[in-house]
C-alpha cells in the first residue's frame, strides 16, 4: 500500500520497490522542473514525509528528461519583509529536512543542475550524467545574496576559495570538472545514470538496516551543524537585500 504523501505533492513522482528503494523524481507537470514557489514548498515537506517513513530503506533523487533543474519559473512576489517570511521559514527546513532522512540518499543528476544544484551534491552518494552541468545560477546572476544554503554547501565542497568564486562568478562546472574536484562520485552516459543508482542502492539495502541508517546518521552530523549555524542568518541577508533591490527599483 502507498503512503498517503505519495499523492500530496504535485511536483514529485514518487516510486518505491519491494526492497524499501524509494525513487523521488523531481517534474513540473510531467516533464523537466520549472521552478516555482510550489516546487519549494513540496520539496521542502516532502523530505520531512520520506524522512518519518521507515519503510524507505535507500532514496534516489533525480529530476525528469533531461535536466535536474535548469528552469527558472518563480512566481512569488516580494513586496516587503513578510513577503520573505514563508521563503526564509521554508528555506531554513528545506535542507535540514533532507539531512534528517536517516537513511542513504543517492543523487542522480540527470542532466544540466543549475538550480537548487545543492540537492544533489548533498547526497551520501552522487551520480552525474555526462550532460550535467553544475551552477548556482539563481543568486548572482539575479542580483540576489546567496544565502539559501549554497554559501555552506559550495564552499565545503569546493574549499573556500574554490567555492566563494563559484558563487560569485556564476561559475559553471562539466560533469568531468565536477568529478575531478570531487563534487561528484561517477559520471555516466545519460541513460545508466538511474540504473547506476538503483545498482548502489540494492548493494546498500542488503546489509543490516540498522548499520545501513547510522552510518548515514553519523556521517551527516557535520552538514547539520554547518547549516544550523549559517542557514537562517544566510536567508536573513538573502531576504533584506533583495527588499533592498525591489524598493530601489520602484523608486527609479
Amino acid at each position: 500500500m502507498k503512503p498517503d504523501y505519495f499523492e500530496r505533492y504535485p511536483t514529485i513522482a514518487f516510486e518505491r520497490d519491494e526492497h524499501g528503494i524509494l525513487v523521488m523524481r523531481l517534474h513540473s507537470d510531467g516533464g523537466p522542473v520549472a521552478y516555482r514557489a510550489q516546487h519549494h514548498a513540496d520539496w521542502c515537506n516532502a523530505f520531512y514525509d520520506v524522512g518519518r517513513d521507515r519503510d524507505n530503506r535507500v532514496v534516489i533523487l533525480t529530476g525528469t528528461g533531461d535536466a535536474f533543474i535548469n528552469q527558472m519559473a518563480w512566481d512569488k512576489s516580494i513586496e516587503n519583509p513578510g513577503d520573505w517570511e514563508d521563503i526564509h521559514s521554508e528555506g531554513k527546513r528545506l535542507l535540514r529536512n533532507l539531512l534528517d532522512i536517516e537513511v542513504p540518499v543517492i543523487g542522480a543528476v540527470n542532466g544540466p543542475a543549475t538550480i537548487h544544484a545543492e540537492l544533489a551534491v548533498l547526497s551520501d552518494i552522487t551520480l552525474a550524467s555526462t550532460t550535467a552541468t553544475f551552477q548556482d545560477f539563481p543568486h548572482m546572476n539575479l542580483h540576489t545574496v546567496p544565502g539559501d544554503g549554497v554559501h555552506v554547501v559550495w564552499t565545503e565542497l569546493l574549499g573556500s576559495n574554490r567555492g566563494r568564486y563559484f558563487l560569485l562568478t556564476g561559475q559553471t562546472l562539466s560533469a568531468q570538472q565536477a568529478l575531478d574536484l570531487g563534487v561528484v562520485n561517477e559520471v555516466l552516459p545519460p541513460d545508466q545514470v538511474l540504473a547506476r543508482a538503483r545498482e548502489l542502492a540494492r548493494q546498500l539495502v542488503e546489509k543490516p538496516p540498522l548499520t545501513v541508517r547510522y552510518a548515514r546518521t553519523a556521517m551527516t552530523v557535520r552538514w547539520k551543524r554547518l547549516l544550523d549555524e549559517a542557514l537562517g542568518y544566510g536567508l536573513a541577508l538573502e531576504g533584506l537585500a533583495s527588499i533592498d533591490l525591489l524598493l530601489k527599483m520602484k523608486k527609479s
